[in-house]
């Protein structure tokens, strides 16, 4: 079954102070908290409509306590622990939840804690010009009457969900695990954007591995980092949702929104596949690049090795014509001496004995060499 898509409102609501940034689509403005207060935005609900908007936590927590049958959704960014320590002693907060809330920087998780959920997300942006992933952390505190956000970063934007929850008051009214499905909801589709972009990653990879890019292995390595930072935000979701599942009738979740909630499964384990086989697909990149640099560099060693080859035959030649132009030089030194006693230099024979030694020896040292192939 498709996921109900929650259509847009044409006005913003009050509470909010909206920034100059835009979100992922840019079209809708993200909401700041004012400053000096991690209040980003408050509202009071019944039967699905908001009927208040107040301006801190203790007048949100006035309002709910009016009437039975309201539920409030306070959103905060990066609250001090004073705050949520006050919120704790209002709403039964475990202390340890509190704590993660508070320093952040936890894994994806779902704890419950009596009748309170203790949710944790991680949303992911894309950034193509920087060709990276943005993280974002999401802690949730969901109980039978109120939905506590809290966020560490911008994304997601939950100003948006907000909105597009509160255009649909049938859905709204299903109560606080409305709001928990729509936040999931828009985290698991602000996972799609981030997958087509590593996918197109890996692709231009594959490209520079083949095309011999010295600059191809930095990249394989940064983006495998990226795809594994992406898949341990992803899939605890698979079993966060699996938790969620199970607990449909022991906590009597209204039909409607478990066929949502399981979509939402749905769309995290395909995610969670692309991811693994995106993290199969880098490794195997990773090894044809190495075994393509070691063809290389085997090429390259036997050019050098020829090329050093080549020359030890020129060097051959060379010293081989050495050694037979010495012989005579060194015979004709040695009789080219002025001394006056000097063997053979009486003897009839001594100058053609000389010449024949000289043509002899070098005829010999050319045969030797020509045998050994050096000439």
């Amino acid at each position: 079954m498709a996921r109900r898509r929650l259509p847009l409102p044409s006005m913003g609501r009050r509470g909010m102070v909206p920034s100059r940034d835009l979100s992922q689509d840019g079209a809708i403005p993200m909401a700041r908290p004012v400053r000096g207060s991690s209040l980003v935005d408050s509202g009071v609900y019944r039967g699905g409509e908001r009927v208040a908007s107040p301006p801190d936590l203790t007048a949100t927590v006035a309002a709910l306590r009016e009437e039975p049958g309201r539920t409030a959704w306070m959103g905060l960014y990066r609250p001090a622990a004073q705050e949520l320590t006050a919120l704790a002693d209002e709403f039964d907060l475990h202390e340890l939840a509190v704590e993660d809330a508070v320093v952040a920087h936890q894994r994806p998780k779902l704890e419950r804690y009596g009748k309170t959920l203790f949710v944790v997300l991680r949303a992911a942006r894309y950034v193509d010009d920087a060709e990276e992933v943005e993280f974002g952390e999401l802690h949730l505190f969901i109980g039978p009457d109120f939905v506590i956000t809290v966020r560490h970063a911008e994304s997601p934007d939950l100003s948006a969900v907000r909105r597009r929850l509160e255009a649909d008051p049938e859905l709204l009214a299903r109560g606080t695990e409305a709001v928990l499905y729509a936040i999931l909801d828009a985290v698991v589709d602000g996972y799609g954007p981030v997958l087509r972009g590593l996918g197109t990653d890996i692709d231009e990879i594959e490209s520079q591995v083949f095309s011999g890019d010295p600059q191809v292995s930095r990249r394989i390595y940064e983006l495998s980092q990226e795809v594994v930072d992406f898949q341990r935000a992803v899939t605890p979701l698979v079993s966060i949702l699996a938790g969620l599942t199970a607990g449909f009738e022991k906590y009597g979740v209204d039909e409607e929104l478990q066929r949502y909630l399981r979509d939402v499964a749905d769309h995290v384990t395909v995610a969670a596949e692309r991811i693994d086989g995106y993290r199969n697909q880098l490794r195997d990149i990773l090894q044809v690049n190495a075994i393509l640099v070691g063809q290389r560099q085997n090429e390259e060693i036997k050019a050098m090795t020829e090329a050093s080859y080549a020359q030890g035959e020129e060097v051959k030649k060379i010293s081989s014509w050495a050694a037979i132009l010495f012989t005579p030089s060194l015979i004709s030194g040695l009789y080219g001496m002025n001394f006056k006693y000097m063997p053979e230099l009486d003897h009839p024979w001594g100058y053609p004995v000389a010449l024949l030694l000289m043509l002899a020896l070098s005829v010999g040292l050319f045969v030797a060499f020509r045998r050994r192939g050096w000439l």
